[in-house]
């Protein structure tokens, strides 16, 4: 098992660099809050790899930062840039440790990269057109007890809410199959739950709104799989669920202290926790500990 990530570097000579870290991925949001002279230094302590990138089903987080443009893409799958109670919080710190930076969050993943470079987005795509559906959740089910879920939710109309597995496939991506395939799944009433995802079916108008925390390869296609619909992607915009769905989406209130003060404590947890382990701390493994002490300053420091 590997959790791979994926970097590409612009320089300011516009030179290309491309790192591919194995277990990279894990943390990778919580180590680009270390801002762009201390994540570049970590690196390229590295080992560059060749032109070869890896594909959709196998990097879990990527990032790409051109010092020229003054730009970093980021994705991940997992972390709190991803789960809802911490997103803004992330974002707000990642603004703070990149200053003058233009940040932005690729739902495509790796394509999106590859088409800032003038790089063929379907290199990295699988081939593969099958869906894999998501599961529907009962009642009591040991996920919905998490503090960040991995639910995705569906409503139709104002009278179903369905929760699902989050480990498949976004069920935007079945078209409108998906509708009768939930006409027998559990009809939960209402999702008070911080969700990581989420499809609104409005069958009457015929539109369809979706949205996720993560990435979703193709994303800007799913409205070929929803002929004669009008299909909107919402980003990472969870209210604009609960502004269509309101009687079946009611996520809880998000304290943005509170959601500051566990992202400080999980981002100094992780760059205090280097245990020698490849599995955590690749990119402060490989940086002076007078360094990794000054991100660590800085990360208990509000921004």
């Amino acid at each position: 098992m590997a959790d791979w990530a994926f970097y590409a570097v612009v320089g300011a000579d516009g030179a290309r660099e491309f790192y591919d870290p194995r277990f990279g991925a894990v943390g990778l949001d919580l180590d680009l809050l270390a801002g762009p002279d201390v994540v570049l230094r970590a690196l390229r302590a590295r080992p560059q790899q060749a032109d070869r990138w890896r594909t959709d089903a196998t990097c879990e987080a990527a990032a790409l930062i051109d010092v020229r443009r003054r730009l970093l893409l980021l994705c991940a799958i997992e972390g709190p840039s991803t789960q809802m109670r911490h997103r803004k919080a992330h974002w707000k710190r990642l603004q703070h440790a990149w200053p003058g930076w233009e940040l932005r969050w690729t739902f495509d993943g790796l394509a999106d990269l590859r088409i800032h470079l003038g790089l063929d987005p379907d290199a990295v795509r699988e081939t593969g057109t099958r869906v894999h559906p998501e599961l529907p959740l009962e009642p009591g089910d040991e996920e919905l007890t998490e503090c960040d879920p991995y639910v995705r939710l569906v409503t139709v109309g104002e009278a179903r809410c369905h929760l699902l597995t989050a480990v498949n496939d976004h069920p935007v991506t079945e078209g409108p199959a998906v509708i009768e395939r939930l006409v027998t799944a559990y009809d939960h009433g209402t999702c008070a739950l911080p969700v990581d995802s989420g499809l609104h079916v409005d069958p009457v108008e015929r539109r369809v709104g979706w949205w996720l925390l993560g990435f979703r390869p193709r994303s800007a296609e799913m409205g070929d799989r929803w002929p004669g619909w009008t299909v909107e992607f919402w980003g990472d915009s969870w209210e604009e669920h609960v502004r269509a769905a309101p009687r079946s989406f009611r996520p809880p209130h998000v304290s943005p202290d509170l959601a500051g003060r566990e992202l400080t404590e999980a981002a100094v947890e992780h760059w205090t926790g280097r245990t020698g382990s490849p599995v955590t701390g690749w990119v402060q493994a490989v940086l002076p500990n007078d360094v990794v002490q000054d991100v660590v300053r800085q990360l208990r420091m509000e921004p």
